[in-house]
C-alpha cells in the first residue's frame, strides 16, 4: 500500500527529521551549558536539519519526475493500443458496410 502512494516514505522521513530536530533543540535548551555553547549547537543542528530536508526534497522531486516519465510512457502505450483498436473497428465497419452495399 505504501508503494501506491509513493510519497509516504518521504513524509515519514521528514516527520522523523523534524521531530528529531525539535527534540534535540529542546534538549539543548534545557541542558546545563552556557548560552554561547547552546546557541552554537542549535545553529549546527539547524544547519544539519536544513541540509537533510534539502536532500529529502531533492529525493522526492526526483521520484516525482520519474513517476511522471513512467506515467507518460504508459499513457502513450495505452493511447496507441486504443487508437489501433479504434482503427481496426472502423476498418471492420467499412468492410461490412461495403459487403452490405454489394448485396443490394
Amino acid at each position: 500500500m505504501s508503494e501506491e502512494r509513493g510519497c509516504a516514505p518521504a513524509s515519514v522521513a521528514l516527520a522523523f527529521i523534524v521531530g528529531g530536530a525539535l527534540g534535540a533543540s529542546l534538549a539543548l535548551l534545557f541542558a546545563p551549558e552556557g548560552g554561547r555553547q547552546t546557541r552554537t549547537r542549535l545553529r549546527d543542528l539547524a544547519t544539519d536539519a536544513k541540509d537533510r530536508s534539502t536532500d529529502l526534497v531533492d529525493d522526492v522531486k526526483d521520484r516525482v519526475e520519474d513517476a511522471i516519465v513512467v506515467g507518460k510512457e504508459i499513457f502513450e502505450e495505452k493511447k496507441a493500443i486504443l487508437t489501433a483498436a479504434y482503427q481496426a473497428g472502423k476498418d471492420a465497419m467499412e468492410k461490412e458496410r461495403g459487403k452490405l452495399l454489394q448485396e443490394r
